[in-house]
């Protein structure tokens, strides 16, 4: 299928109230031609895949059948649906607040009656059907409207069991009362479980609103407007407008209103908003900085590289949302049971109802334990178990500078046996660095001025780790320069005639201290003037400093593992004892990357790569489970599952042990969400549990699951503690 023919579209849906809907409606749309759906309750978002003829209007008008609502989700959406929310929610506070003023008269009578003179303190029955019935159709309208549709839709949800249990309370006692008769009403009881189901959904609102805060910091943090250089004037501008190329001053204290290259300038950026690091990063000409994150003291003069939705920002918010809208395989066990949950608990409620009337004779008592099955077995936590953990563990990791491109890629990271890496701007910074100065004829700092003189006109990768060597001043000139490809330079400077490159071609001997160094895995080169050694430079990628630290914490987990590399088996081995790696596997072509990871995964287990190159797509994509350092290719980043924004091995771990608490949280609440039910249905079905409590039982187990889930908001990325 062409990228013509296959799009993803997001859409915001209305009208979700438990597990059976985001169920039932999935499984419709799944059944529509060229649509392949993915429904979150917690987010009321549905991501659809759209093949061949399928379009918004075919989804829309899917959605509509089975009783809810949709529209395409754009960069507007999320604003007009928080200020919808907060009406609505300010409306049926409204609501709930008359419930309640409406109900307590109704329970509070229930206190008087268990006193001395019983019901003589109950209150007139008329003064009940009148205080009960505004609140059973005006209050609880909304569970009649969404029981319709979703039986209009063919299916059944938590509207139905509250509508019916309520409806069949109501019924019973309005026909006691209007015909007088000797028996007990419950105008209370279902009067009661529509107020206090009504508090729990305000509850699980306010609580699933702090859900997805961490999108919500994010989206905050762009930047509206940018002063951008037109005709050598400076000009104020809606960011929306910027093209790349564009020049755009960042002033002192303000934010970047886009990805950019510095021009000129100096300053520091704070980037822990991108990174989780908090300490700013210092910037200058050829520096890349990005959109939202903080300037400094100095003013940068900036040309745009990324704007819209190619800023860094926008790949993250994009990211986010996506993996807070997928689905975890640990939450199919969850849709399967909702999806048939609500016809079965009727089935036991209806087996209740009738084996109490058959075996106490007392219609009343079998309607009430009835009611209380329907009451006590919503499947609202069931259909937010997962969900709530998911969006609040990847806010979190985007925090912290850690990108999930899906649930079930952060479900699997807890899993990992085997870590393959990368050695090249993985475990070490990617850049050659000037490791050892081992002056021999002249001093220390004489020697590197005079080696970064002869290498300010090489395009050698080791030419820039000698010149980010030397640590200031001006240069001297440099004639008669001259280089010898893969051997070395020489030119004069400042009179002397001066050669820098491999101890072969300048005829040194390899003495103890070079094989040392070689034997390390480091290059050295050597400093000469008319045939007398001045200096010997070891080049070599260094370890990051934090890398040691990573690979002792990956391997306190139990994780196997191997390092990739296509050095030489020396520097592979040097390198790997450096960083505390027992194996390695050296002289690994690019290509073959991929079939390695193969092999460790024929070995069994769960096998995870952590990448920064083009070269490493192809590994990364063969893994179970994939990492890529953000500052690498924007090739290994997409082939990711989950991308470091920070070049920090460190970041791994972090994203490990994000996965296992996130992992720990959906458990437990899976967990809750099928004892409650479990426990509460017989309950009721053996007349042990009153619909009043069991309405708020069931407010509460939705809240409760809701509220477990923002305990991952203490999480912190504890790789980087010492």
């Amino acid at each position: 299928m062409s990228e013509a023919q296959s799009r993803v579209v997001e859409f915001a849906i209305g009208g979700m109230t438990c597990a059976a809907c985001s169920a039932r409606l999935e499984k419709v749309l799944n059944r529509q031609p060229g649509m392949q759906a993915n429904v979150n309750l917690a987010a009321e978002r549905a991501r659809i895949r759209l093949e061949g003829a399928a379009d918004e209007a075919a989804v829309i008008a899917a959605v509509a059948k089975a009783g809810f609502s949709a529209e395409p989700a754009d960069a507007g959406t999320r604003e007009r649906e928080k200020a919808e929310k907060l009406l609505a929610y300010r409306h049926e506070l409204r609501r709930f607040w008359i419930a309640v003023a409406l109900t307590l008269p109704l329970v509070g009578q229930m206190l008087f009656m268990l006193g001395e003179h019983g019901h003589a303190n109950e209150l007139p029955r008329w003064l009940q059907l009148a205080l009960a019935t505004p609140v059973q159709f005006w209050i609880g309208w909304r569970f009649y409207d969404g029981a319709f549709k979703a039986l209009r839709g063919g299916g059944a949800n938590m509207d139905v069991l509250v509508a019916l249990g309520t409806s069949m309370a109501w019924g019973f006692s309005t026909v006691v009362t209007l015909f007088g008769l000797d028996q007990h009403v419950y105008f209370e009881g279902g009067a009661a479980v529509i107020t206090l189901v009504l508090l729990g959904k305000l509850l699980e609102a306010r609580a699933k609103a702090r859900t997805s805060e961490a999108i919500e910091a994010l989206i905050r943090l762009q930047p509206k407007t940018a002063r951008v250089e037109r005709d050598g004037q400076w000009i104020e501008m809606p960011v929306d407008a910027l093209m790349p190329g564009d020049v755009f001053l960042v002033r002192p204290g303000e934010s970047v209103p886009v990805d950019g290259e510095v021009v000129d300038g100096e300053s520091s950026i704070n980037e822990s908003m991108l990174t989780g690091e908090s300490m700013p990063v210092g910037k200058h000409a050829g520096d890349w900085v990005f959109a939202a994150t903080g300037n400094g003291q100095g003013a940068l003069r900036c040309r745009a590289t990324g704007v819209g939705e190619q800023t860094l920002l926008a790949g993250i918010i994009r990211l986010v949302g996506e993996a807070q809208g997928s689905k975890a395989p640990v939450q199919r066990l969850a849709d399967q049971i909702s999806a048939i949950f609500v016809p079965v608990v009727c089935a036991i409620a209806l087996v209740t109802f009738i084996g109490w009337w058959w075996y106490a004779g007392d219609f009343a008592e079998a309607l009430v334990n009835a009611v209380a099955v329907l009451v006590i077995a919503c499947p609202c936590a069931l259909g937010l178990a997962t969900p709530t953990a998911i969006m609040v563990g990847t806010g979190q990791g985007a925090r912290a500078g850690i990108l999930v491109r899906n649930a079930e890629a952060l479900e699997r990271a807890e899993r990992i046996s085997v870590l393959a890496l990368d050695k090249t701007g993985t475990l070490t910074c990617g850049q050659p660095q000037v490791t050892d100065i081992v002056p021999r004829g002249v001093g220390r700092e004489e020697a590197v001025r005079f080696a970064a003189a002869l290498e300010q006109h090489s395009e050698h990768p080791l030419a820039h780790a000698v010149l980010a060597a030397h640590e200031g001043g001006e240069l001297p000139r440099v004639e008669n320069f001259r280089a010898w490809s893969g051997l070395g330079v020489e030119g004069v400077v400042e009179g002397r005639q001066l050669r820098l490159g491999s101890p072969d071609w300048l005829g040194i001997p390899v003495d103890a201290e070079i094989a040392g160094m070689q034997a390390a895995g480091k290059t050295v080169v050597g400093l000469m003037h008319d045939g007398r050694l001045l200096a010997l430079l070891a080049i070599a990628d260094a370890l990051r400093p934090t890398s040691r630290q990573a690979v002792a914490r990956l391997r306190e987990r139990g994780i196997r593992l191997v390092m990739l590399t296509g050095d030489n088996a020396a520097t592979a081995a040097a390198i790997a004892a450096e960083a505390g790696i027992d194996e390695f596997r050296a002289g690994v072509l690019p290509g073959d990357k991929a079939a390695l990871v193969g092999e460790l995964k024929a070995e069994g287990g769960l096998v995870a790569m952590v990448g920064d190159g083009i070269n490493d797509a192809p590994a990364l994509a063969a893994a179970d489970v994939s990492f890529a350092i953000g500052a690498g290719s924007d090739v290994a980043v997409e082939a990711a599952d989950l991308t470091l924004i920070r070049s920090d091995l460190l970041g791994a771990v972090d994203a490990i042990d994000l996965s296992a608490r996130t992992l720990g949280k959906i458990r437990q609440n899976l967990f809750f969400a099928f004892v409650y039910n479990v426990l509460g249905i017989p309950l009721a079905a053996f007349g042990m549990l009153n619909p009043v409590v069991a309405g708020a039982a069931m407010a509460m187990s939705s809240v409760s699951v809701v509220s477990n889930s923002l305990l991952l908001k203490r999480w912190q990325p504890t790789g980087r503690k010492a």
